[in-house]
């Protein structure tokens, strides 16, 4: 049928994958971590107090000292070259080889683009670019191997929120967790069989830290610990390994709370007056290197590992670009888009 002369002009068709990760600062300055905290902490999927209980302790107290702090650990793993945060550069990277490999596949009926659940580029504007373009269906894809509330729920809020501002909604799908997909768990263990094969003494424990969560969390129902645990079994199989040559810690603890145990800095420290020398960490709760893997893993529990009498300390980085991980993470999107787009 022939469209009025007045009928808004309208693009053709597209689908949109829509890949998500955490977020980042977009500087170490004091006003731009404030901002970046305050949204961070401010989700109730992280912190769930009352925001009345809350808001005034995070606006007053830890936003008053926390962004001095923090910019200064980002400062010290800062890509200055580029003016921005390694999680940034690293998600930029992994997006080109996935827009690649989509278009490869499906050709230029597919956009592929990414977003931050905090900071820039916002969910919502990358969905409302995605619809402007012409996508009336879109797979949104966080980065997360596990599912955590804190993590893939929260990224999944913001997606659905960018939605109820579009006039014509695109049909929408989101992925389920990835822990288990067998590419995956294989890129995952490959990872590590290429970083012990270039080590002149082999590491007496491999260290799986994942992000903690408060222990309360998983007694609510979040499914993240059992599927952590999970994961390091899973890596464990495919290495053909034991049980004492594989440990399950957790990270980033904050708060007055108990978190999911053991933590990761204590256990190293532990370990090491335990007589285990040689260890390696690897982070798989972590799609992209950030933060939590450059300056917390790296600094802060190296140092607690080698204070307690440790020797050697090995990080195996995340599968950041890799090609194992990318061609994981396009299996998982192709099985996402059946139906979609053949």
């Amino acid at each position: 049928m022939k469209k009025p002369a007045d009928h808004p002009k309208l693009p053709a068709r597209k689908v949109g994958v829509l890949f998500a990760n955490l977020g980042t600062p977009d500087g170490y300055d004091y006003w731009s971590m404030r901002r970046y905290l305050s949204e961070f902490l401010s989700d109730k999927r992280v912190i769930d107090y009352p925001a009345w209980k809350w808001q005034p302790i995070l606006q007053g107290i830890i936003l008053t000292k926390r962004p001095f702090s923090s910019g200064e650990a980002y400062k010290s793993i800062w890509n200055e070259e580029l003016g921005e945060s390694p999680l940034m550069t690293i998600t930029k990277q992994q997006v080109a080889k996935l827009r690649s490999g989509l278009e490869k596949r499906f050709g230029a009926e597919i956009v592929t683009d990414f977003c931050m659940r905090y900071g820039n580029p916002s969910t919502k504007s990358k969905v409302r670019e995605m619809v402007a373009a012409g996508c009336d269906r879109i797979l949104f894809f966080p980065l997360y191997p596990q599912y955590a509330g804190a993590t893939m729920a929260t990224a999944n809020d913001a997606f659905f929120r960018a939605l109820m501002d579009e006039a014509w909604q695109p049909a929408s799908r989101t992925i389920e967790p990835y822990f288990d997909d067998p590419a995956y768990v294989d890129a995952l263990a490959q990872s590590v069989e290429r970083d012990y094969a270039a080590i002149e003494k082999k590491p007496d424990l491999l260290v799986v830290s994942y992000h903690g969560m408060p222990e309360r969390y998983l007694q609510q129902g979040d499914p993240y610990h059992c599927q952590c645990q999970k994961s390091t079994r899973l890596l464990k199989e495919r290495l053909g390994w034991g049980d004492d040559d594989i440990t399950t810690t957790f990270q980033s603890v904050f708060g007055p709370e108990e978190w999911l145990k053991p933590y990761t800095v204590e256990e190293v420290a532990r370990l090491a007056k335990a007589g285990k020398k040689n260890i390696a960490v690897i982070a798989p709760a972590f799609s992209a290197d950030c933060i939590e893997t450059l300056e917390e893993i790296q600094e802060e529990i190296q140092e607690a590992f080698i204070e307690a009498g440790g020797e050697s300390f090995t990080y195996i980085p995340c599968l950041n670009d890799e090609d194992a991980h990318i061609d994981a993470l396009l299996g998982v999107a192709e099985r996402n888009l059946a139906g979609w787009l053949e």
